[in-house]
């Protein structure tokens, strides 16, 4: 590589913002779902919460900015497993849910993503759940149900916090994840998307974070002063 190129790239590291740089360009959405069964293609979509992240930008740490949530409509014909439900305590028939569409709660999740990565400097938004490939499938699912031609979230990257959680902390069950890292965490309000979603926003900050703290992603160096 020769040293215009090489200074070419610096130039263009230096004008991304601190949080487009940490995850080259991506733009990490913390996202649980609760659902009627396993299979994303044919059982209900339940409950969806996606939190937004913000970077401290003197000193490079994450931090919770703003978690959106819906409770959501069976869309038609979707299958219901009663083992599914129990589990969770979701009754999709409850009318003072006050359950939205797929299409209505997809949509607004993804106004505001794009608001909060435009906001970031990011070109992409790459999804962070506890499980991943499991939320992102119901996702992509409800996505492609809703005929939503484009989605923020990268089609099949995504962040696992069970395996970040197993490396950092030596845990992979979210509960206790969190107690490793010293993050209250109920059972009693565990199984619920709004709960599950911030609460693995805490844990994805604070592996993140002190990842940072012991050197793995250090800050980028300030400009030297000229020397006369």
């Amino acid at each position: 590589m020769s040293d215009a190129s090489t200074s070419q790239n610096s130039e263009d590291t230096s004008t991304k913002s601190l949080f487009a740089q940490r995850f080259r360009g991506y733009f990490p959405v913390v996202v649980d779902v609760e659902t009627a069964g396993f299979n994303a293609k044919t059982d209900a979509l339940l409950e969806i919460a996606a939190s937004m992240l913000t970077i401290n930008e003197q000193d490079g740490t994450f931090s919770l900015d703003e978690t959106i949530h819906f409770n959501v409509d069976p869309f038609e014909g979707a299958n219901l497993e009663p083992a599914a439900l129990a589990f969770t305590g979701i009754d999709p028939t409850n009318p003072l849910r006050g359950a939205v569409s797929e299409d209505k709660a997809l949509k607004d999740i993804f106004k505001l993503i794009r608001k909060k990565m435009k906001a970031a400097g990011c070109q992409r938004a790459i999804m962070v759940a506890h499980n991943a490939a499991f939320d992102l499938g119901f996702v992509n699912a409800a996505t492609e149900r809703c005929k939503i031609k484009r989605s923020p979230f990268h089609p099949f990257v995504s962040f696992d916090t069970t395996t970040l959680a197993g490396l950092a902390l030596g845990q992979t069950v979210l509960a206790k994840a969190c107690e490793a890292a010293n993050i209250d965490f109920s059972n009693k309000e565990a199984h619920s998307a709004l709960y599950d979603t911030e609460k693995t926003a805490e844990l994805f900050c604070h592996i993140v974070n002190k990842w940072q703290q012991l050197g793995g992603w250090p800050l980028p160096e300030p400009e030297k002063a000229p020397q006369d």
